[in-house]
């Protein structure tokens, strides 16, 4: 296979958003997409997923026929609401997004409009093609994206449910940044696929989790973490920062009680009111907030520019997400800093991440004002040894030095134990 590049057209519409050369990944699928292969691969996040599922789809649409021919299931409204703007901002076919939690009548009303492609959910799209108001028989290309997130239980009767009613000759892309083996048997099993049929590709790993991103642990007990947090936040000045809690119901929480200390911040979570949630995204999204709260389903796959810190409160269920998490920073050849604030039993199972991923996490602490290493254990009694002498010489002595339990100063290394966080 020879080496791909940008057609002159595609580079004439993507020199605008400041991109020249394709990624890797754009590299290995956008040749393969145009071959009408069915294709499932696994790329790590910020490396260019999107348009590399995007371009070769987009040169399939006859802009001449008022059909629906592409369908993009995603996993949640503001994923699907970015893919469209995403689509929007380099082409001018027609589309319409179909998202629960919304008037299904007005979008029976916007499929009336003849959109050629269609961005969604799996169970409101499935629902309005078991009405008859989706129609689905001139479809040239359907796009299961953060497929691992579409086959999860909840939403996989709906994901399979779409996937079984594309037709035979419809091309079947899906994608994420974590990929499992059963996903591949899920959907050939679902559209009868034989093993030619339908590619697996994984590439190779850019390493973003080693090479872009610097990670930091935050030692907190439960009561103080909203407090560490603030303390950090405005310790290093943060430029944007996402800030991650596995528990939906901490996200308003952690935002009300920043707000409270003067740090402008918005929140994000799935239960939250259809107008709060896109009013969160587009002033993070415009950088007119700086901090934005979020639980792992809601922020799932989001893009933005620009953030320099992903704070995680606590450890996720599982590396997955904490890879989702993580990729948020150092997207498209930037660096980051990923923050893993967390009690005893939490550092204990960062310390299982990090040995499992093979990266290297960094204790900090915040003193003064200043995120720092923590004391070794010889600073401490040094800095004890000069309080103690410069009291005996009737001085005050000022330096405190004070080390939380378990806190050293080396590097937390792939073998990293408790007692050097």
């Amino acid at each position: 296979m020879t080496e791909y590049s940008f057609t002159p057209e595609w580079k004439e519409i993507l020199a605008a958003k400041g991109i020249t050369d394709p990624t890797p990944v754009q590299g290995k699928i956008i040749p393969l997409l145009q071959e009408n292969k069915n294709v499932l691969f696994e790329s790590e996040t910020g490396t260019g997923k999107t348009l590399a599922f995007l371009i070769p789809s987009l040169d399939k649409i006859d802009a001449s026929d008022n059909h629906v021919q592409m369908i993009i299931v995603e996993p949640t409204h503001e994923l699907a609401s970015q893919v469209k703007h995403e689509i929007q901002s380099v082409s001018g076919l027609t589309t319409a997004l179909l998202i629960g939690g919304t008037s299904i009548k007005r979008q029976q009303d916007a499929l009336k409009d003849k959109p050629q492609i269609v961005i969604g959910g799996p169970a409101r799209l499935l629902e309005l093609a078991n009405l008859k108001k989706l129609k689905l028989d001139k479809l040239k290309v359907a796009v299961f994206d953060e497929v691992d997130r579409l086959l999860s239980p909840e939403l996989r009767d709906e994901t399979t449910g779409i996937l079984a009613k594309t037709p035979e000759e419809t091309q079947i892309v899906c994608c994420s940044a974590t990929i499992k083996p059963k996903f591949a048997n899920i959907i050939s099993e679902t559209k009868n696929f034989t093993p030619e049929q339908f590619v697996t590709e994984t590439l190779p790993k850019e390493d973003v989790l080693r090479k872009r991103i610097t990670h930091w642990a935050i030692f907190a007990e439960q009561r103080d973490k909203i407090d560490t947090l603030r303390k950090l936040l405005q310790a290093e000045e943060v430029e944007k920062a996402l800030v991650f809690t596995s528990r939906a119901d901490q996200v308003e929480n952690i935002a009300s009680k920043l707000n409270y200390k003067h740090i402008d911040c918005m929140s994000l979570y799935a239960k939250q009111d259809k107008m709060e949630r896109k009013t969160a995204v587009d002033r993070f999204r415009s950088d007119k907030c700086r901090v934005l709260v979020t639980s792992d389903l809601a922020a799932r796959g989001l893009d933005f520019s620009g953030i320099t810190h992903i704070v995680q409160m606590d450890m996720p269920s599982n590396e997955d997400f904490f890879v989702h998490r993580a990729g948020r920073t150092a997207r498209a050849g930037k660096i980051g800093i990923n923050v893993v604030i967390g009690d005893a039993f939490e550092m204990r199972s960062l310390a299982r991440t990090e040995k499992k991923l093979g990266f290297v996490v960094y204790p900090k602490e915040i003193h003064k004002g200043k995120v720092c290493e923590p004391y070794t254990e010889e600073e401490a009694v040094s800095v004890n040894e000069k309080t103690y002498a410069s009291k005996k010489a009737g001085k005050s002595g000022k330096t405190s030095a004070k080390k939380r339990p378990g806190q050293s100063g080396r590097k937390a290394g792939p073998n990293f134990k408790k007692d050097k966080y």
